[in-house]
């Protein structure tokens, strides 16, 4: 996977130049050509197959099908504990792969659930409300206590802010946030400057460009490596 940008370290002043935006936030015209660049703001779904089929689908692995041959030789042969022994391991096999798989769905599924339904947004240089999936990268948007993070985003303006970043990080204590440049190397639970999908707004009001949106977000590389990992 690509390295992502260090957004957190680039001047404020950089970050709204390079994503060509400002205090009046986007264009709609502008945000809907974004919108068909990027995508929507969403963790992609898993394509669902019903439990049987995904059971089923342990057994096209090359090494199952040697098992299952040699099982079918060892009943040939009269050898009938070989044989079980075998088949006990193929099956166990094939639970395991189906357990991964199916625990692999489920976690993508709950990270889908954990994303903002709503974005506030500044738009025609007017505040708005509108549907999360539809932020693009450029947009400003507004935080207030009780919202959860529509996307990844840099700190415009921060008073008493407070975020609760454990579903991204695990750490149980919100973190403060404030305005600032930090250097590249800064582990993301101390990127202060940064507001990250998924989390929650506990305490205190921001302003934040979006800098990333969709699968591109911290959650979304998350999701990515659930659906990636190998067997």
């Amino acid at each position: 996977m690509a390295d992502k940008v260090k957004w957190h370290s680039i001047p404020l002043k950089e970050v709204i130049k390079t994503l060509k935006t400002g205090p009046a936030g986007l264009s709609s015209e502008e945000a809907r050509r974004r919108l068909e660049r990027y995508g929507f703001n969403e963790i992609e779904e898993v394509k669902k197959e019903s439990l049987l089929k995904l059971f089923f689908r342990q057994f096209k692995n090359v090494l199952v099908v040697i098992l299952l041959a040699a099982t079918a030789i060892s009943l040939i042969i009269g050898e009938i504990v070989d044989a079980a022994t075998i088949l006990a391991i193929v099956v166990a096999c094939a639970a395991l792969g189906f357990t991964q798989e199916y625990r692999a769905e489920k976690a993508v599924e709950a990270l889908r659930k954990m994303t903002a339904p709503t974005a506030t947004v500044i738009r025609d240089g007017e505040e708005k409300e509108i549907p999360a999936r539809e932020l693009v990268p450029g947009d400003v948007i507004l935080l207030a206590m009780g919202d959860r993070v529509p996307a990844d985003a840099r700190l415009l303006e921060a008073a008493n802010l407070k975020v609760n970043e454990a579903p991204l990080t695990g750490e149980s204590v919100p973190v403060e946030k404030r305005v600032c440049d930090l250097p590249p190397e800064t582990p993301l639970p101390e990127r202060v400057n940064m507001v990250y999908s998924g989390t929650t707004v506990v305490y205190g009001r921001g302003k934040a460009v979006v800098v990333e949106t969709g699968m591109k977000t911290e959650f979304g590389r998350i999701a990515a490596i659930v659906r990636e990992a190998k067997k």
